[in-house]
């Protein structure tokens, strides 16, 4: 039989970076793609297949899904990595970032989707693993746009899962806590940049604050750890339909299943200072 054959958007860096190389190594040909393909020159020199692709442009998406259809003959696992967290009080974020936030995190996901769907539907095979995050089942101040666009990547999932069964293709959701990557510090930095001054500004610091607290090694996991999960859903016979993976990341998600909104909204005020 032929290689698998897997696609990781993001792969210039953190997650995405590491799921290429955890990949490769469990035996697959990875193709990972980035718009930064100048950073994935050394995933290229263990074997990984990379170019450009941007999951804002339509043309981008349809050419790099062709070229690795033609090159393969078949994608099995499609890894929706490529994603963004942009902060501020919903007044100081400008909705055209707003807007590019959706653009990344769900619609360049959703139309990835779009176009793997019929080449695994063909062959009555595949998985879809969308990277989402914690932050796809609880709230923060500060977050509002992101945490929109990883609550739609949720819902999105969970209904797709329903629509592709007969198919034989499997959705999977991996829902990372805190992880040791650029991810948070572009983050804080875009809170900062936005709502550091005016109104929300002594909030604001506060949380930029916690924020920073989240990239010691105590309280965040490494990208490996989320790329180990990743394979472990793209192996599995039986995939779980959501992996929590990370410090924290499943008692965070079961206490929001289980506390009650106002209590819930205590224990973040108090954490972010925003009581």
């Amino acid at each position: 039989m032929s290689k698998p054959v897997a696609l990781v958007t993001g792969g210039s860096s953190g997650i995405g970076e590491a799921t290429a190389r955890a990949l490769l190594a469990k035996g697959f040909a990875v193709y990972a793609v980035a718009r930064r393909v100048e950073r994935m020159s050394a995933l290229e020199s263990e074997g990984v297949h990379v170019f450009a692709m941007d999951v804002t442009d339509d043309a981008s998406m349809v050419a790099g899904i062709e070229r690795i259809i033609t090159e393969q003959g078949r994608i099995d696992v499609l890894v929706n990595n490529a994603g963004y967290g942009s902060y501020g009080a919903v007044e100081d974020v400008p909705i055209d970032e707003a807007r590019r936030q959706f653009e990344v995190n769900v619609f360049g996901l959703a139309r990835l989707v779009q176009l793997v769907t019929p080449h695994m539907r063909s062959r009555r095979s595949g998985r879809i693993i969308n990277i989402s995050s914690i932050g796809g089942k609880f709230y923060e101040p500060f977050g509002a746009w992101y945490h929109a666009t990883k609550f739609a990547v949720e819902g999105f999932s969970d209904s797709l899962r329903m629509e592709l069964r007969p198919f034989g293709i499997q959705v999977v959701l991996i829902e990372p806590g805190p992880i040791r990557t650029e991810w948070n510090e572009i983050a804080r930095d875009s809170l900062l940049e936005r709502s550091g001054d005016g109104a929300y500004a002594d909030w604001a610091r506060k949380a930029h604050g916690v924020m920073e607290r989240f990239d010691e090694p105590s309280r965040a996991s490494s990208p490996e750890e989320v790329a180990d999960k990743i394979v472990k859903a793209a192996l599995a016979k039986r995939p779980a339909a959501r992996y929590p993976v990370g410090r924290g990341a499943r008692v965070i998600t079961t206490s929001r299943d289980l506390l009650p909104d106002r209590v819930f909204d205590e224990v973040v005020s108090r954490t972010y200072g925003t009581r």
